[in-house]
């Protein structure tokens, strides 16, 4: 059976933010698969704001995309097609293969997991129980390494990652102060996800309200923003503080990057020096099937809540990074495809 696969490749860097003509939406036909190969449909496809960096033609953790390479990203999708003795068709499985939506992989590719058997919509793997959340679980554990008692300070805290962070947090025993942007995040921040406090970034005096949350000081604070935030946060932490820095989001759209003031500028300046440093999910491949069953089973358990921004149609990938890059989108930004 013929398959045709639509994909974005990446058609020119972008300058601040990405607009439309920065991708080429792309078809090709996929026919007979070659042994130990599969072909998988994609169900959703993860919108995540590394994905702006990648654009850039600069220094960074991993090589930039080339030009008129498939925009970078992970899916999840059933196998429709199997020549390979690991994989069936019906298979679900997670993928980073890309913006496209059917995608033909040999079996030995390191990024194909298998989805657990689950009553969840299968989304929820590259969210809570994906990426994202094995970043949260990562971050916190090995890097922010909390006990119970400390307080914990997470930014962007309604978003796919902080939203894991704060309540894994919570279940260890540490006072988690969250910060988002605009009343109705953090209103669901505090209500629904049970933090302790959650301080409005756009409308609120933060170093004030830190201050008043924090009054024996920062012992974690788990860093995705940088900027200003990381500014306020600093003048809190406390001897022997840890910073898990995931990311810097207000800085991803800047014309020059490297010569942006980051976290680690703001907090290699303080003295003492927190402990911190930048972190990226990969470096615990070998737990991912475990963290994945752990991550999972919080949530059947009802310890850990989530939310999806979620966009129908392959075609609105672009705006929906924007949407995650200006903050628009409200926890989980999906595309059904």
């Amino acid at each position: 059976m013929k398959y045709k696969n639509l994909r974005f490749l990446l058609n020119k860097r972008p300058k601040g933010m990405p607009e439309d003509d920065c991708w080429l939406l792309d078809s090709q036909e996929i026919t007979d698969l070659k042994n130990n190969e599969i072909l998988i449909q994609t169900e959703y496809l993860s919108i995540d704001p590394y994905m702006r960096g990648k654009m850039n033609d600069g220094l960074s953790y991993t090589p930039p995309l080339k030009i008129g390479e498939v925009m970078v990203g992970e899916s999840v999708g059933r196998i429709v097609e199997s020549r390979s003795k690991n994989f069936k068709i019906g298979d679900l499985v997670t993928v980073h293969q890309g913006w496209q939506t059917h995608i033909r992989a040999k079996d030995s590719d390191a990024s194909i997991i298998k989805v657990p058997e689950s009553k969840l919509q299968s989304s929820v793997f590259l969210g809570a129980i994906g990426m994202p959340g094995r970043t949260a679980y990562y971050g916190l554990n090995y890097v922010g390494k909390p006990k119970a008692g400390e307080t914990l300070v997470v930014s962007a805290a309604s978003g796919a990652v902080g939203s894991v962070v704060g309540q894994l947090g919570k279940l260890l025993g540490c006072k988690v102060i969250g910060i988002a942007g605009g009343p109705e995040k953090s209103e669901y921040v505090t209500d629904i996800l049970k933090f302790d406090q959650c301080i409005d970034y756009k409308n609120e005096d933060l170093e004030a309200k830190l201050r008043d949350y924090c009054p024996e000081g920062i012992d974690i604070y788990f860093e995705n923003v940088g900027g200003e935030i990381t500014k306020d946060v600093s003048k809190l932490l406390n001897k022997g503080a840890r910073v898990p820095i995931c990311g810097f989001i207000s800085k991803y759209n800047s014309p020059n990057i490297a010569a942006e003031e980051t976290p680690f500028h703001v907090l290699g300046s303080l003295n003492p020096k927190p402990q911190h440093r930048f972190f990226v999910v990969t470096e615990w491949l070998n737990q991912f099937e475990r963290t994945t069953e752990i991550l999972h089973n919080h949530i059947k358990n009802g310890d850990i809540l989530y939310k999806e921004t979620m966009t129908k149609g392959f075609e609105n990938a672009p705006q929906a990074l924007r949407d995650v890059l200006s903050g628009k989108n409200f926890g989980k930004q999906i595309i059904e495809i």
